[in-house]
């Protein structure tokens, strides 16, 4: 039998579920992340990004596998995004973007703004503090 973790979360199904998705705007946009592409992984030291309009994305999973081009909507609402020229023709030869949800998705360039740049700082900080690895001194002052 497997013990609880944290006292704080609860570990029933239901609960999990309910909390998901209920989730604020604010909490959505954590959960609604795509993982870097690999070049991007090496050069900023993270692995994954809350998705955002305007960065360029490539389609990992689904039938539109492959497909790639620069987001156009993130709906966090109804948890998931748009992609331009990912499209499905309609009957009446309406042309729709086709939702897909960010876990199924690459992030091949970033929207970069100081917010996002501070952000991704930030993750590297903490990820090279859990790998016990020792800082230079050009990135402790850039901490400061």
């Amino acid at each position: 039998m497997v013990m609880k973790q944290s006292a704080d979360v609860a570990s029933s199904r239901r609960k999990a579920r309910k909390l998901h998705l209920s989730a604020p705007s604010h909490i959505r946009r954590k959960l609604m992340s795509s993982h870097l592409s690999k070049d991007l992984r090496t050069k900023h030291s993270v692995r994954a990004l809350p998705i955002r309009k305007g960065d360029e994305v490539v389609v990992m999973r689904g039938q539109h596998k492959g497909a790639n081009g620069k987001v156009i909507t993130v709906y966090r609402k109804r948890w998931y995004i748009n992609i331009e020229r990912v499209t499905r023709d309609k009957n009446n030869g309406q042309t729709v973007p086709v939702p897909i949800h960010p876990s199924n998705v690459q992030i091949t360039k970033i929207k970069m703004n100081k917010d996002r740049k501070n952000l991704l700082d930030r993750k590297a900080r903490g990820l090279k503090d859990r790998k016990g690895e020792k800082w230079t001194q050009k990135e402790l002052a850039s901490v400061d």
